[in-house]
């Protein structure tokens, strides 16, 4: 370990910029393949942080977790940490919001709510057809539970693509699931958990 991340992982702001001053490498990484700024993104320790980004240190440097120190706050719950590292992703590279706001996300509902939209699909289509089953007479629509993906397409399995229900995506639509149905994809920062939680 080198005596910067030990400086880093004690708090010691002062023999952090003194290493830094003298010359350490704040991106060489120790055993466990984790730089400075990952243990100070870790801890969440802004003013270390902001003193590794001042001498050089890359906020989008992976190790062979392959994950940014903006990551690692993240996953910590360091939540000014976060919003200082994503500054400098994002000085770093303008890209970098877009690849790091995106992820995978799906949220269940039951159909019934859906098909209160106009040409929402009351049941699955027939077999080998494009058009719904008819239901049999006297019988409810199916009410069993869909899932809005982050593309705004309706699926019957959490995995966007597979059995999908809906996928007729227009601003109506995303408008309905928006304003009728709250549906919205939560930023990284809602991902934190609160104090207490």
């Amino acid at each position: 370990m080198t005596q910067l991340i030990e400086a880093v992982q004690a708090g010691d702001l002062a023999a952090v910029r003194r290493l830094l001053s003298a010359g350490a490498r704040p991106d060489e990484r120790d055993g466990d393949d984790w730089c400075a700024l990952d243990w100070a993104a870790g801890r969440g320790d802004v003013a270390v942080i902001r003193a590794l980004l001042d001498h050089g240190a890359d906020p989008l440097a992976t190790g062979k977790e392959e994950r940014t120190p903006y990551q690692i706050a993240l996953a910590a719950g360091q939540v000014d940490a976060v919003r200082l590292l994503a500054e400098a992703e994002d000085r770093v590279d303008p890209n970098a919001a877009g690849q790091r706001f995106w992820r995978p996300y799906c949220k269940a509902y039951l159909r019934a709510e859906l098909a209160r939209f106009p040409g929402f699909p009351a049941e699955d289509p027939a077999p080998d057809s494009a058009e719904p089953a008819e239901p049999a007479e006297g019988a409810e629509p199916d009410d069993g539970v869909v899932f809005i993906h982050d593309d705004y397409t309706v699926t019957k399995a959490m995995w966007r693509g597979e059995d999908v229900v809906f996928d007729a995506v227009t601003d109506d639509w995303r408008r309905f699931c928006v304003e009728e149905l709250g549906f919205a994809v939560p930023a990284d920062l809602d991902l934190v958990p609160g104090p207490g939680s």
